[in-house]
């Protein structure tokens, strides 16, 4: 898929991540389908981007028509079962939890146009393993966004041993498109970013420790 042909955009989570990654889509001028287990809380996602953006608009760095138009692209869905109709690439941004993951990725597999690219914002899990439950395996591909997803320029890109190229591809020219900048990880435990992260805090742990 060519990185053009991404139009919409569905994000699955509506928390702090989720909403990060909707409102940068958004703010990159795609049309954005905002999920969760039901519509009340895709809605308290929206309501929660649009209380930054006001913030944003405060502070005098966007104004009042911009912040319309960002909100103007996010609809907020009551679940997967609303993806259905012309989404390009599925972001799922739900708690690390291998099992969950698996659920929803194979319900995401079910709903999603054949030839969507399925992408996780896991930072720690499997892109293999979350491949391994769809009947599409080469267009799931790991896209972990840093937190804040609107501040942090960071975007980690992970391939599975199945990712195909022009997935791999499209999904590095969107975080580029989203103004981030990409590193791309074999399917490895803790990637790049946690397996630098993790030794660093142990030892400031163990710096404490040692007074």
């Amino acid at each position: 898929m060519d990185v053009d042909a991404i139009k919409t955009v569905a994000v699955l989570g509506a928390g702090q991540m989720g909403g990060g990654i909707a409102q940068v889509a958004a703010q990159t001028g795609l049309n954005v389908l905002f999920g969760d287990i039901d519509l009340a809380r895709a809605e308290a996602g929206k309501a929660k981007i649009e209380k930054g953006l006001a913030r944003l608009v405060t502070k005098g760095k966007i104004d009042e028509t911009r912040k319309a138009e960002i909100l103007g692209l996010i609809k907020p869905v009551g679940g997967v079962g609303e993806f259905s109709s012309g989404v390009d690439i599925a972001i799922e941004a739900a708690t690390e939890n291998i099992d969950l993951k698996k659920k929803i990725f194979a319900g995401l597999d079910e709903a999603v146009p054949d030839g969507a690219i399925l992408a996780t914002n896991t930072s720690s899990i499997s892109i293999t393993l979350l491949a391994a439950v769809t009947k599409r395996p080469a267009s799931v591909v790991g896209m972990h966004f840093m937190n804040p997803v609107p501040v942090m320029k960071l975007v980690e890109i992970i391939r599975g041993l199945q990712t195909a190229d022009p997935v791999y591809e499209a999904t590095v020219g969107l975080a580029a498109k989203m103004g981030k900048t990409t590193i791309t990880s074999k399917d490895c435990p803790g990637f790049l970013v946690n397996r630098i992260l993790i030794p660093l805090i142990n030892e400031a742990c163990f710096a404490l420790q040692e007074g």
